[in-house]
């Protein structure tokens, strides 16, 4: 039992380290502001419970399951707002590149800000 648990635990965190290295590397390797947000986002919040998942299946301690829970909980809640933010900042500093966008949704609340902002 204890070996099937150790061979999980090192799939778990080899995998979950794997994750985060490759949104490392999508930060440094990716052209644009969204797709690196995007590699900063999805497999960074995958890794991080893949991590917490071995640490878990290693530690084997029930009181130890509410604070990797409550860790991961805050990290899926805390990523996509600060995601969010980034985005819709380097949206407004003209830190993205519109060619690449099928859709642009936030062209007209942005021009109507601007104009609002121009009468004033």
């Amino acid at each position: 039992m204890n070996t099937l648990l150790d061979v999980l635990t090192g799939v778990a965190l080899i995998l979950g380290a794997f994750m985060s290295l490759a949104a490392a590397i999508g930060l440094l390797r990716f052209p644009d502001l969204m797709s690196r947000m995007h590699a900063a986002t999805k497999p960074q919040v995958l890794g991080l419970l893949l991590m917490l998942t071995g640490l878990g299946l290693q530690m084997r301690s029930w009181t130890l399951l509410p604070l990797l829970i409550v860790a991961w909980l805050f990290q899926l809640l805390t990523v996509p707002v600060s995601a969010h933010m980034v985005g819709r900042a380097g949206y407004r500093t003209k830190h993205r590149a519109p060619e690449t966008l099928s859709v642009d949704e936030l062209e007209q609340v942005v021009a109507a800000v601007v104009e609002d902002d121009s009468k004033k």
